[in-house]
């Protein structure tokens, strides 16, 4: 058997190197082959270890020798298109301009699977990952987002009529120099755990103890329009008592200011008792509803949300009381900006 001429140790280190970190199997086998001729193997282990010929093993370290790993290494086959440029400019424009009722597909919004099933249809593709949907609905400026919620009962007139003869009254108020004007709202914390989206490493996951209790905890929240300051009450309760003793509150806030307040149509906003106190105090508030059945246009509801990403999102709860005193803290100490009227 013919001795070959030994590769130095830089060369011996360079091959290991690439059996230990190529992305590619032929890379490897190619590396290991050289090696094989290098340490003088018979034909038998050559071909056992690697699948090659000695030819071509030998041929492999000439290549290598000659143009270092440039000569071993994998060169990827560009793939295929399965559409051409401009069907994927037909695929943009359809997207952005139609649903997917209107292309024969049972689906009222754009999904990957909804996507999928229109190219399969029209076009007789299928692409294996999800990426190649995803950079289609991103070259058509599309955003991966949960839909709004809208409550059934909300009448667009009703919201239309608001934004016409009750809006520009509260812009006048905002005006003002001598009050504040702030958005309120309730929302109700539990112990059960609540999950948000997170980046992880892939194949991985991660598991987020869930509470056995069933403990529940009441926040009153005023967002000051014109500030950002938000005001945030815990209370066991929402109710027409714990609502005047809210509003106590505030004037303890705003000795000096007119209020308003601008809020939904709850009964406790309503009742008897609440009427009653705001008798008692004719020139320090002055109350205006939101439409029924519109959140969309209270800040207060943007001001919850950043409190439970903030706090109670991904979190095991086991003490109400004190992760509402801490989503409390997080929102009487933070300023908020959201858009209004």
């Amino acid at each position: 058997m013919k001795r070959v001429e030994k590769l130095s140790m830089k060369e011996l280190t360079e091959l290991r190197n690439t059996i230990r970190t190529s992305d590619y199997p032929v890379e490897i086998k190619r590396a290991q082959a050289i090696m094989h001729i290098n340490d003088n193997n018979n034909d038998i282990v050559i071909q056992n270890m690697t699948g090659y010929s000695r030819s071509f093993a030998s041929a492999l370290r000439k290549r290598y020798r000659e143009k270092g790993l440039e000569g071993i290494k994998v060169r990827p086959r560009k793939s295929k298109k399965l559409l051409s440029t401009n069907q994927r400019t037909e695929i943009q424009k359809t997207v952005a301009e139609t649903s997917p009722k209107e292309n024969g597909i049972n689906a009222n919004f754009w999904t990957t699977s909804a996507l999928a099933e229109f190219i399969k249809q029209k076009y007789n593709v299928i692409y294996k990952s999800k990426t190649s949907y995803y950079l289609m609905f991103r070259d058509a400026k599309f955003t991966y987002h949960k839909p709004d919620k809208q409550y059934h009962d909300r009448k667009q007139d009703v919201i239309d009529k608001w934004y016409a003869e009750v809006a520009p009254l509260i812009k006048q108020e905002i005006d003002k120099q001598d009050q504040v004007v702030l958005a309120g709202d309730e929302m109700i914390l539990t112990t059960q755990t609540t999950t948000q989206k997170v980046w992880l490493s892939t194949n991985k996951s991660v598991h987020i103890e869930a509470s056995n209790k069933r403990e529940k905890r009441c926040l009153y929240g005023f967002l000051n329009v014109k500030t950002g300051q938000e005001h945030s009450f815990k209370t066991d309760y929402t109710n027409s008592l714990t609502t005047c003793n809210i509003l106590c509150k505030l004037l303890e806030n705003y000795p000096d200011q007119k209020i308003v307040i601008v809020w939904d149509n709850a009964s406790w906003h309503r009742s008897k008792t609440v009427r009653d106190f705001l008798e008692k105090h004719p020139e320090k508030f002055h109350l205006f509803a939101f439409p029924p059945y519109y959140p969309d246009e209270n800040p207060q509801e943007h001001v919850w949300k950043a409190g439970r990403a903030k706090v109670t999102h991904n979190v095991f709860i086991d003490n109400i009381d004190k992760t509402t005193d801490q989503f409390v803290e997080y929102l009487n100490n933070s300023k908020f900006e959201y858009k209004f009227l």
